[in-house]
């Protein structure tokens, strides 16, 4: 596996167990001891994963994850001691793709991001790779929606959703199917992450939002007309 890693943690012991346990597994690590370090170093690299705590000087998690996802898709790991499910939230509310807390197995971590980033890689079905339905476009290879030929910024998630609708264009998608397809027979957490990824997607998809239709207490349909 080649892929580079940006671990943003000031605590710099759980830097070096990240980063052993890492490169153990062929990854390339790169570290940031704060916000700030961590931002200056991803717009200074390319990266296919960010692990990032929360609780750090300069810049918060919360803040870094904000000027990430204005300019790439990256798939992002938070990782934090708060246990609060309202954190867990915020952290799905900024388009990050998965949340891990401390204190926590680095074995299970860089599992996770194995199953992330092969998501990442492979998700979509039909071996089709770009779908085009009027105004929108979306190309499976890079990733990359167009509305109306405009760029729109999509987590790995929110893409993987969209994605997943795309190619059941018309039919009716229970939370617990979207759940199963996008998180994994494996997760464990409640329906509402489905709910609030959707939030999230209308509101990138702007106008176009309608595309996306609440059948309400069954889940959503993606109908272009």
């Amino acid at each position: 596996m080649n892929n580079k890693v940006l671990v943003i943690e000031d605590e710099s012991g759980i830097r070096k167990v990240i980063n052993d346990f890492f490169k153990a597994e062929g990854f390339t690590v790169v570290e940031a001891c704060d916000g700030q370090d961590g931002i200056d170093k991803f717009f200074d690299g390319e990266f296919n994963l960010v692990i990032l705590d929360i609780m750090m000087p300069k810049l918060d998690g919360w803040s870094v994850c904000r000027r990430i996802r204005k300019k790439s898709n990256v798939p992002i790991i938070i990782l934090t001691a708060r246990g609060d499910e309202d954190d867990e939230l915020m952290g799905f509310e900024l388009n990050a793709d998965d949340y891990v807390k401390k204190p926590f197995s680095p074995a299970i971590l860089v599992a996770r991001a194995k199953k992330l980033l092969s998501k990442n890689h492979d998700k979509g079905d039909n071996n089709q790779e770009f779908v085009v339905k009027k105004d929108l476009k979306v190309n499976k290879l890079s990733r990359e929606v167009f509305i109306n030929d405009e760029k729109i910024g999509l987590s790995l998630k929110c893409f993987d959703i969209l994605w997943y609708m795309l190619i059941n264009e018309g039919i009716v998608l229970t939370r617990e199917k979207i759940l199963d397809e996008i998180w994994g027979m494996d997760y464990f957490g409640d329906t509402r992450v489905v709910d609030n990824h959707i939030k999230k997607l209308r509101k990138a998809m702007n106008d176009k939002s309608y595309y996306i239709r609440t059948v309400f207490g069954v889940g959503y349909k993606l109908e272009v007309k």
